[in-house]
């Protein structure tokens, strides 16, 4: 594995598994600086280095020190064949020489990975906490500028959250049969296709990105049907589980033909009382505050309440 110097007395190389530790504990550092507390785990980094949209010896970088400590981490990763990528920078305080040559590193590996795709352009997304000014005022001098905004928000469970009733016509099926997963899968296609950053994914690469993940759990999968039509899908995973006994919806799409008739609000009541069950003291999940539905508000009249902000900021190279 190639070793380079990237300034006076750091060397880089790519990432490896072994990694995993120290790259979450540079994170959780500089997270902590900026939002008061660590907002990734363990399992979170090792997913993304196992995630298999990512190659770890063209679209990673990890930089020690001369002590051997790491102080840096850089990545770009595609999603799917299309031409959007998105990158991060994670920098110690005390490297901070290291932050504009790792920003220009992989903001050019997001343009070579659209052209080996055959794009003649990328568009290269980073999500930045909205209280850190200083990464901000980094993107903005590279070009980058805000795009969106991504609220996390949470709900939290009492001793007993109720099952919501089965409306009429509706049947819900969970995730432990191939059929169920695809079926899951073309209803998250069709329901995300006019969301920020959505790209196109096939079937065999959107189940082998989430069955890589050690959050993932296909029994959290379910899909409503409407009088035997697929009409919705919500996948919940344990992406929240390990650090703050919560549960994540990570994906909730509604077909079009199949909106207006309460299906988000019953599938987000079903995923908190499962939760409940679970011994999970809340429910955590993203929206993109400029949807083109209006998901922030269905979320809100659910009692969920908004706990961080995450803009993306977005280049065109």
């Amino acid at each position: 594995m190639e070793t380079t110097a990237t300034a006076a007395g750091y060397l880089t190389r790519r990432p490896r598994g072994e990694d995993a530790a120290d790259i979450h504990e540079l994170i959780s550092l500089c997270d902590t600086q900026v939002i008061g507390k660590a907002d990734m785990t363990f399992d979170d980094v090792a997913d993304q280095l196992n995630e298999p949209s990512f190659d770890r010896e063209s679209d990673g970088w990890v930089v020690h020190d001369e002590t051997g400590r790491l102080v840096a981490w850089a990545w770009a990763c595609r999603k799917g064949s299309g031409d959007n990528v998105d990158i991060d920078v994670v920098v110690h305080p005390d490297a901070a020489v290291l932050t504009g040559h790792l920003w220009d590193t992989v903001t050019e590996r997001a343009r070579r990975i659209t052209a080996e795709l055959g794009h003649d352009r990328a568009v290269v997304d980073i999500g930045l906490y909205r209280e850190d000014s200083g990464k901000r005022a980094i993107a903005a001098a590279r070009g980058f500028a805000a795009a969106t905004s991504f609220i996390r928000l949470l709900v939290d469970h009492g001793a007993s959250v109720p099952e919501p009733a089965l409306p009429a016509g509706v049947t819900l099926h969970h995730g432990t049969t191939d059929e169920v997963r695809r079926q899951g899968h073309a209803v998250q296609q069709a329901g995300f296709a006019e969301h920020f950053g959505f790209a196109p994914t096939d079937y065999d690469e959107w189940y082998a990105e989430l069955d890589s993940s050690a959050n993932t759990d296909w029994a959290q999968l379910a899909v409503a049907r409407v009088d035997g039509e697929p009409a919705a899908m919500l996948l919940g995973t344990n992406a929240f589980a390990g650090d703050e006994n919560s549960g994540y919806v990570r994906q909730l799409a509604v077909l079009p033909g199949f909106r207006g008739r309460g299906l988000g609000r019953f599938m987000l009541r079903t995923a908190f009382a499962a939760d409940a069950r679970r011994g999970r003291v809340g429910t955590y999940l993203h929206v993109d505050a400029n949807n083109s539905t209006p998901a922030l508000d269905l979320y809100l009249s659910v009692g969920m309440r908004q706990v961080l902000a995450i803009d993306v900021w977005r280049r065109t190279v």
